[in-house]
Formats: C-alpha cells, structure tokens, sequence
C-alpha cells in the first residue's frame, strides 16, 4: 500500500491545478474529456485526495503528460528505476541529457517530482508557443 503525507497530497494536485490552469482548462473541461467528475478532480487539486492510477491514467493525454510522467510525480513509479529513460520528458527532437537525468535519479523522490514537474510544464509553455 503506498501511504501519502499531506504533503505529497498537496504537491501532486497543485501541479495538476496548474497544469489545468496553463493550457487552458476548467475543472469541468478537464472532467468533460478525462470522463472523471468534476468533484472528485477539485479534491485531488485541493490535496484532500490522492489520485489512482486509474485517474492518472484518464487525466494524463487531456493535460499534456505521458501517463509514466504522473506516475512519476505521483510516487508511483520511481525515476531512478530501469525504464526511468522511457519516462524521462523529451525536449525537441531527444530525451533528456544523460548526465542530468542520472544526477537527478541520485535526488530524494520529492525533488525528482518537483524537476521532472517544472520541466514538464516548461515543455507545454514550449508547445504552445510553437504553434
């Protein structure tokens, strides 16, 4: 079973608040195509729940993110683990740098889903400045 401070309740739903927020999209936009309630989704923003992988997984395509990418960040899967180079986001036409991704599966998982997220956000701002 994989017990979850607060904490991590709360950093999880706030990269998927702002995620929502930045591409852009209601709550009731992002239920609408994740086929998750609205209700549910505002109480893993807000921290008061813990998402599943199931929710991961409907919630990943509608806000830009590989499913393995929010699995990382969730604490579900860890960066340092064998296919962490499948998960690591790609930036243009390749992954990430080799001797980053192997300095950062070194970090605490806290700090790994804070980088792997601000770097996931970087890349939609890429995206949607490019079209």
């Amino acid at each position: 079973m994989l017990v979850m401070d607060n904490t991590d309740k709360n950093h999880i739903g706030t990269i998927l608040k702002q995620q929502r927020i930045s591409l852009p999209l209601t709550l009731q936009e992002l239920a609408g195509k994740a086929k998750v309630s609205a209700s549910h989704l505002g109480r893993i923003e807000r921290g008061e729940r813990f998402p599943s992988a199931h929710i991961l997984r409907k919630i990943a395509a509608p806000l830009g993110f590989e499913e393995n990418e929010l699995f990382t960040l969730a604490g579900y899967l860890s960066s340092a683990s064998p296919q962490a180079a499948e998960r690591t986001p790609s930036y243009g036409s390749g992954q990430l740098d080799p001797y980053v991704a192997r300095v950062l599966s070194q970090e605490p998982p806290e700090v790994q889903r804070a980088v792997i997220g601000i770097l996931t956000m970087l890349r939609s701002i890429a995206k949607s400045m490019d079209k």
